[in-house]
């Protein structure tokens, strides 16, 4: 076939279609006076023009939206809570797995703008993208329509566990180290076993050592969520408490961390 007939790499290249952006609006429950707005907050760095076209600036503001709405909400549902089991449950609530979760009932995989590295490395399962996309609209609800309209977003997709006693408020860490010290023991200490994967999709396994008792082992794509894994293993295999209850598996944060700041994934 003489060159100037043969289709081109790019011709030759499958486009899939994005869906439409007023699918995703239908399901959030939010008709934006602004479209712009829903389209850069589901657009990632590795495609924008510049870091101001990405989600980023609506993530930071989402995500302060998030955690007043939240805590706003959950101070009026339990008032007889103290500050700690208040601050376990706003944990529970704003924490990068619950947001991912939204994230994902919302269906917003399809909806991502990603560069093609992003796209090949699996971004529109990621749960770092998903969670951080959830927070960016958020804030860009925000912007289109105020406090309100963020507001009743978030309680529709964000609900409260109903009041339970505090041990089952508690994340496997916090509950296993709890236990040790009760007892005299030295706190637990977690130890990275393997590490595999790629950089942009890790996998840990890693050891809970508890003085007395034989190490669990637990696996995750961030360590932190691997340590939890791991802890529970410990709490089901002893019969300490719940094992993995409620909150189990990394609901918890140091409570006087701000309230709609997120504990980080450690992904080295």
């Amino acid at each position: 076939m003489p060159d100037e007939a043969r289709p081109s790499a790019r011709a030759r290249r499958i486009t899939r279609p994005k869906p439409d952006l007023s699918v995703l609006e239908a399901r959030i429950g939010h008709s934006f006076a602004d479209p712009s707005l829903l389209a850069r907050a589901v657009t990632h760095v590795s495609k924008a023009a510049g870091r101001a076209g990405s989600y980023q600036r609506l993530e930071f503001l989402g995500d302060r939206v998030l955690g007043l709405a939240i805590a706003d909400r959950l101070y009026a549902a339990f008032p007889q809570a103290d500050e700690g089991d208040l601050s376990r449950r706003l944990a529970g609530l704003v924490r990068r797995e619950t947001c991912a979760a939204v994230a994902t009932a919302w269906d917003v995989g399809p909806h991502l703008v990603l560069g093609q590295g992003e796209v090949l490395g699996g971004g529109r399962r990621n749960q770092t993208i998903l969670a951080d996309v959830c927070e960016a609209i958020l804030g860009a609800v925000y912007m289109d329509a105020g406090y309100g309209a963020a507001r009743a977003l978030i309680e529709s997709a964000f609900r409260p566990a109903e009041p339970t006693g505090a041990p089952r408020g508690r994340d496997a860490k916090s509950a296993l180290q709890e236990w040790a010290m009760g007892r005299g023991l030295a706190i637990p200490a977690y130890d990275v076993v393997e590490r595999s994967g790629p950089d942009h999709a890790p996998h840990f396994r890693i050891a809970a050592r508890v003085e007395g008792l034989e190490p669990g082992v637990g696996e995750g794509p961030s360590k932190r969520l691997a340590e939890q894994d791991a802890a529970r293993t410990v709490l089901a295999r002893e019969g300490i408490g719940d094992g993995a209850g409620p909150g189990g598996d990394g609901a918890g944060r140091d409570a006087g961390q701000g309230a709609g700041e997120r504990p980080s994934e450690d992904r080295t």
